[in-house]
């Protein structure tokens, strides 16, 4: 059993400008390429665990939530990290379409992306943690029993380096 370390996506991993969804455009917060090889050296997993009511909206479509992701993890292994799932809620109690119009248990601040990724692999729960940088983030995090970690900003790395100091200390 290894632990899983969750990340939001936007506002953590890469830098909230918006709906993020082109490749060209998305613009990585520093340290998240250090942050990951530290984590898989570690042995831990790592789970991105998104709310993407832009599909919901009409701004993108789920292909481009999808090809996003692909894309992140490939950069992050070039750099020596994984990234072992990648989870995303489409769904949007007020979305134009009305096929993602829902208040769905996956959307945070409920835990469900969390669950499922629990459900996935076998993990040592009590050494897991989730950054995150909303209330939304925390909320999901403690209904899932995860510690969770409110990211404000500035480098990844030596924020989760803290966050590890903090778990081994």
């Amino acid at each position: 059993m290894r632990p899983i370390a969750f990340f939001d996506r936007d506002g953590v991993l890469n830098r909230d400008t918006g709906y993020a969804h082109k490749i060209e455009a998305l613009q990585w917060v520093e340290g998240v390429f250090e942050t990951m090889a530290r984590l898989k050296e570690s042995g831990y997993r790592v789970v991105v665990v998104t709310n993407q009511s832009g599909v919901a909206r009409g701004f993108y479509t789920e292909a481009d939530v999808l090809a996003l992701h692909e894309w992140m993890a490939a950069r992050i292994a070039l750099h020596g990290g994984t990234v072992d799932a990648f989870y995303y809620c489409p769904y949007h109690p007020e979305a134009v379409d009305p096929a993602y119009r829902q208040d769905h248990p996956d959307r945070k601040p409920r835990p469900g992306m969390l669950l499922k990724a629990l459900a996935r692999f076998p993990t040592d729960i009590s050494r897991s943690f989730m950054i995150g940088d909303q209330a939304t983030d925390m909320q999901a995090a403690q209904a899932a029993q995860i510690q969770g970690h409110l990211f404000r900003g500035g480098r990844l790395d030596d924020f989760v380096n803290e966050v590890l100091s903090q778990r081994v200390g």
